[in-house]
């Protein structure tokens, strides 16, 4: 079972994607019988992840649940995949949302149901293969792959500008990829391997490691998305139904966040290193702007996708920061916010489902007739705005802690995301929750249903396990991130005597410019 078990949960989506596929009947029968076979293949799939979570040693160097098999042997590729402690977490959150995603549609997709299962099913797949890969080309081989159904469930399913929003959001990932592809033709060429475990302990000269750093960042910018890069966002998260803007927003992002960590951070971090600065500056820029445009907007669902970009902001701080505390504390925050903004868009689903609207002046008084969703709503604002309770905060006092041993204001200027979130985020929840009622539609609506509650109060369970026991998270993954950065590699960078005193003033010199 053990040799297996990788096989099994990446794979099983796409069985049960066919088997949907190859159905045929009526459309009633084509639809039920549809649904009920992706939530059954989603729920077996997230156990088999769980327990490949039980089986995990934490303390086992190397990978695990590996397999590799000739593919193309002659040039120094094989289908080559395992897991190791940052992984897991990556496809047990992939497995999670995409069984909340599969009950999420239940009711809220009704046209061309077999072909929604059977997309969300194969970007299960592809999302997982992606994650637990550990050859540079089949890599990038899964990572196109999520282009596909990602671009049609926003695509189809989506609202009035859906291929406006589809086709930005293809263009914008696929030109980026094209920017990996070729530092992975490049390394190919130059070590005559893809092999992951082996090019991470690989020798680059300086100026090699600069383009390459550039054309992975390009690559996984773009997905996460790092500013400037972040253009697609708003319509694509905006557009998609909320069952596939959870999926897009909670697990699509967190692979530019895997790629900037592994082939970044962990394969170039001399380079990392050497311009984790300007990243950081970057990064900075999205938690600022990405606040500022929140504030202002008035549709609820715009209001959360500047929210999670701004988010993306401190996650490469933390990454680049280089020390365990702010890669241990940027993961966390991954997989925290992963959770958050995936139960924030179903939330927002749930009330404007009702209204009609996403105009903000349209609501008030909601308390008084949702009063469930007004306490999930407060607990799922809360890990977004990152108090403590939520595992959001003690992601973001990590990245906080190491990027202090870094610069002060980096941390400062990066810390303010706690308090620009709690601007745009409690307003919004003050003018949607509380207040008048000034909608009469409002005074007719319903609270959250059992299938409802049921998506939402495992999610909220989880943010607060998060924050009460991180210990449960932070030492799968510890290991492996305290391995790295105790490497001679990371030492003889970290333990320059002027890096405080020169980062200051490199950071000082980005933002004067």
């Amino acid at each position: 079972m053990h040799s297996v078990l990788l096989t099994l949960v990446t794979y099983l989506p796409l069985l049960g994607a066919l088997v949907i596929f190859l159905m045929r009947g009526s459309f009633e029968e084509v639809a039920r019988t549809s649904r009920w076979i992706a939530l059954w293949t989603s729920i077996i799939t997230f156990g088999l992840s769980i327990v490949m979570w039980s089986e995990f040693h934490p303390r086992h160097d190397g990978y695990q649940f590996e397999i590799q098999n000739s593919w193309i042997s002659g040039f120094g590729v094989s289908y080559h995949v395992g897991v190791d402690g940052i992984s897991l977490f990556f496809i047990i959150l992939s497995t999670l949302l995409t069984l909340i995603g599969i009950m999420a549609a239940w009711q809220m997709i009704t046209d061309r149901i077999r072909d929604y299962m059977v997309a969300i099913l194969v970007l299960e797949t592809t999302l997982i293969g992606l994650f637990s890969a550990l050859d540079m080309v089949v890599f990038y081989c899964f990572y196109e792959a999520t282009l596909l159904p990602s671009s049609m469930l926003i695509g189809i399913w989506g609202g009035p500008k859906r291929i406006f929003a589809s086709l930005q959001f293809f263009l914008f990932t696929f030109a980026g990829s094209l920017f990996m592809m070729i530092g992975i033709l490049w390394i190919w060429v130059n070590t005559g391997t893809t092999d992951i475990p082996v090019l991470m302990h690989a020798s680059f000269s300086p100026a090699v490691q600069g383009w390459l750093l550039l054309g992975f960042i390009l690559a996984f910018g773009v997905k996460l998305p790092l500013f400037p890069l972040h253009a697609w966002l708003p319509a694509a998260y905006v557009e998609g139904p909320a069952s596939t803007t959870l999926l897009v927003s909670g697990v699509m992002s967190k692979a530019g966040a895997y790629g900037l960590l592994r082939f970044c951070v962990l394969m170039l971090p001399e380079a990392s290193h050497r311009y984790a600065m300007l990243i950081m500056g970057l990064g900075i820029c999205a938690i600022i702007y990405g606040a500022i445009i929140a504030y202002k907007q008035t549709d609820i669902k715009r209001i959360i996708a500047y929210s999670s970009f701004s988010h993306m902001g401190l996650i490469a701080i933390g990454f680049f920061s280089l020390t365990p505390e702010g890669i241990d504390g940027a993961l966390l925050q991954v997989l925290t916010h992963g959770v958050t903004i995936a139960a924030l868009f179903l939330c927002v689903a749930a009330v404007t489902y009702r209204i009609g609207t996403r105009d903000i002046e349209a609501f008030g008084g909601i308390a008084s007739k949702m009063p469930k969703l007004a306490l999930l709503g407060m607990i799922f604002i809360m890990a977004n705005v990152g108090l403590p309770g939520t595992g959001s905060f003690v992601g973001e006092l990590l990245v906080m802690i190491g990027v202090l041993h870094i610069s002060f204001w980096v941390a400062f200027l990066g810390g303010s995301s706690m308090i620009l979130g709690a601007v745009y985020m409690l307003v919004m929840y003050r003018n949607v929750i509380f207040g008048k009622i000034v909608n009469p539609v409002i005074n007719s609506i319903r609270d959250l249903n059992a299938r409802e509650m049921t998506i939402l109060v495992p999610l909220a369970v989880i943010i607060l396990w998060m924050g009460i026991y991180p210990n449960s998270f932070l030492s799968v993954f510890n290991p492996v991130v305290t391995a790295f950065t105790n490497s001679d590699r990371i030492a003889e960078l970290m333990n320059h005597g002027h890096i405080v005193a020169d980062n200051i003033n490199n950071m000082h010199s980005i933002f004067v410019r």
